[in-house]
């Protein structure tokens, strides 16, 4: 595991390139320097290094694993009535396609217009009914129940302007599903899920064996929604620096501002590791865009070192 650790080695200095959250206060406060990384096989086996035993909260990550519960429970057609699957190269949480695009459906479900839509949806008449279900489906993935940072929940909620403006938009046209406050405490309350990067890796790892759990051996989600939540990670996962992403590393991934990235690699071998492999990546320095710089870095090194991009 030689080489990984100095891909990791050299990967971590750029977080010099980049900056801690600061628009959501609680994520301002973090160290820049951390850097985690957790690689996951089909068979269990392992590898860990950097700051492995961090918890960060997923942000963004959330929006693919709440996609897959919903369209579990309701199936994907229903849902796709009420969120689209195309990319849109914005902001994740700009308003101009909304206005834009008649009538007003949101794009896909990895930007904050899509993602509250989604989690109106979550099963569930409260708040506290709807992120507990989600923590559940969770739970079946990584073992644990994942608990909620109140510290990051109430930064955002203090400071959710801009994500309230889009939930009524929504609720006008008519997509956001039940009340709006609710849908929007649901969602900040998902983001600010707290995980570590085996529990990240572990989550990608099902994913990446279309919802099939090669650990506990427990088919947990439809094989078709796997490959549609494969497909919008590609093309939507990384923000409006998803074309790049696809094009330098070629990997389904998902990111968050706090510095997470969940990505998967199949028919994989890296280094004792193979098969399909789940990637769990924490470095809170991110880009402009909202990505961890060290860890894109880190993605990009590993894509070409052991030849995992799926072009």
């Amino acid at each position: 595991m030689q080489q990984l650790q100095q891909l990791i080695q050299e990967a971590q200095p750029f977080y010099k390139n980049g900056h801690v959250a600061t628009y959501i206060p609680a994520l301002s406060e973090v160290d820049p320097k951390l850097l985690a990384v957790s690689l996951i096989d089909g068979n269990g086996h392992i590898f860990q290094e950097g700051d492995t035993q961090q918890f960060f909260t997923l942000q963004s990550i959330s929006k693919v694993i709440s996609f897959i519960f919903v369209c579990a429970t309701y199936g994907t057609e229903h849902v796709l009535q009420y969120v689209d699957v195309e990319p849109t190269g914005d902001p994740f949480n700009s308003i101009i396609r909304l206005e834009s695009h008649q009538p007003g459906k949101p794009f896909n479900p990895m930007i904050n217009a899509g993602a509250i839509t989604i989690s109106s949806m979550l099963p569930g008449g409260t708040v506290d009914e709807k992120v507990h279900n989600l923590q559940s489906f969770i739970a079946k993935m990584v073992g644990v129940h994942c608990e909620v940072s109140d510290e990051v929940f109430t930064s955002e909620w203090e400071t959710a302007y801009r994500n309230r403006a889009i939930a009524y938009y929504l609720k006008a046209n008519g997509y956001l599903q039940g009340d709006v406050e609710v849908a929007l405490e649901a969602y900040l309350k998902q983001c600010a899920l707290l995980v570590d990067v085996q529990q990240l890796a572990t989550i990608a790892l099902v994913i990446a064996n279309d919802g099939y759990h090669p650990l506990t051996k427990e088919q947990l989600f439809d094989a078709k929604i796997a490959k549609m939540a494969k497909a919008l990670m590609l093309t939507c996962g990384m923000y409006n620096a998803s074309g790049k992403f696809a094009a330098f590393v070629g990997l389904p991934a998902k990111s968050g501002v706090s510095g997470g990235i969940l990505c998967l690699a199949m028919d994989a071998q890296i280094e004792e590791l193979q098969g399909t492999i789940g990637i769990g990546i924490f470095g809170p320095a991110i880009d402009e865009v909202g990505n961890s710089v060290a860890g894109m870095k880190f993605l990009e090194q590993l894509s070409r070192q052991y030849q995992l991009s799926i072009f």
